[in-house]
């Protein structure tokens, strides 16, 4: 028994027609909106490619990008399928490509998902990402003047006044890196000299932090170093007194950046792809209708549309033996190849 019968009759049938004509071309400009996103997105992590690890976060405005190409070429044929159903000389050229085409709508619907997806569910590879990319990049943050590296001071400096944030996880990672370099450390100097003895890999710590951690709108000036001496700073208690620093990570900060715009195009996809589902749909309903009229010499007569020709088990169960018999037709295959090597080989 056929799932969701509908019956159309010739004024139906213009109408479902001219509808999902609509229908797809609005989808051509959503699939330009979800490359836009796409684009954006992946502008977006490029700018801050010096802190992120690897490549792996790209996948998410790489995969917006090609299902929203795919969905403007999908749809713009849908769309010339549907403008063409209403003449039926026309309609004829495009009758045996209905199915396979409906096959990859549906496998592109089922793409469309996965990528909604994983718009939200990528969150903890970006987090690893954009910790281990930070640590890098504040280790070279005082390698101005080696090539390849010099831009990071900048880079880190922008970063941390742009979000807000300090350091990796807070400020006090600074404390554990020399983020000084050595061309601005005063050799001859006792108290530089101590610092380097002190420290078992021979590096300048401080507990101190760049500029870019300060908060301008504490109304203290800026305290960036000796952040744990109370004695050196007027009326001051660090565990105490809220500091004028940005307290939050920067990992934290960017995390939730981009978190929030992925979860917002992934919405978008969402919404898309219900849509391109609703189109599906109708485009089966539209297929169905007219391979079922009865009489193609009269276009008034109506006809019976369907999403499946069976009920849901009936048509898993007939995708299941049409699956196990394409796998016979290889073994068997495979073995008449085997059994034609034997002879040449006796």
């Amino acid at each position: 028994m056929a799932l969701l019968k509908v019956k159309f009759d010739q004024k139906k049938r213009v109408k479902l027609a001219q509808g999902l004509w609509l229908m797809n071309w609005l989808s051509v400009l959503a699939g330009i909106i979800l490359f836009s996103l796409g684009l954006f997105l992946k502008i977006e992590l490029r700018k801050r490619s010096e802190v992120m690890n690897n490549s792996e976060s790209h996948f998410v405005p790489n995969s917006l990008i090609g299902v929203g190409v795919l969905s403007c070429v999908f749809n713009s044929l849908a769309g010339k399928i549907c403008y063409d159903a209403l003449d039926p000389a026309k309609y004829a050229k495009w009758k045996p490509w209905l199915k396979p085409y409906l096959a990859v709508c549906v496998l592109f619907n089922v793409l469309l998902f996965l990528v909604a997806l994983c718009c939200f569910l990528l969150r903890g590879s970006l987090e690893s990402t954009l910790a281990y990319g930070l640590k890098n990049g504040m280790k070279y943050y005082r390698d101005t003047d080696t090539p390849g590296r010099c831009f990071m001071k900048k880079t880190i400096d922008m970063l941390q006044i742009e979000f807000k944030c300090c350091g990796n996880n807070g400020f006090r990672d600074w404390f554990e890196i020399q983020w000084i370099s050595n061309r601005y450390l005063d050799f001859s100097s006792k108290e530089v000299k101590d610092r380097i003895k002190s420290n078992v890999d021979g590096r300048y710590l401080v507990d101190g932090v760049p500029f870019s951690c300060c908060n301008p709108s504490s109304p203290r000036p800026c305290i960036q170093y000796q952040l744990t001496n109370n004695s050196a700073h007027y009326s001051y208690d660090h565990q105490t007194e809220e500091l004028n620093l940005w307290l939050r990570g920067c990992r934290a900060a960017l995390l939730n950046y981009y978190s929030s715009l992925m979860n917002s195009m992934g919405v978008v996809t969402l919404l898309v792809w219900l849509f391109e589902v609703s189109i599906t749909a109708g485009l089966r309903y539209l297929h169905t209708a007219l391979e079922s009229v009865s009489d193609p010499e009269d276009p008034e007569c109506e006809s019976e549309g369907w999403l499946l020709e069976k009920s849901v088990s009936e048509t898993w169960k007939a995708f299941l033996e049409s699956f196990k018999k394409l796998g016979k037709g290889n073994q068997v295959e495979a073995e008449g190849a085997d059994a034609g090597q034997a002879p040449e080989a006796g």
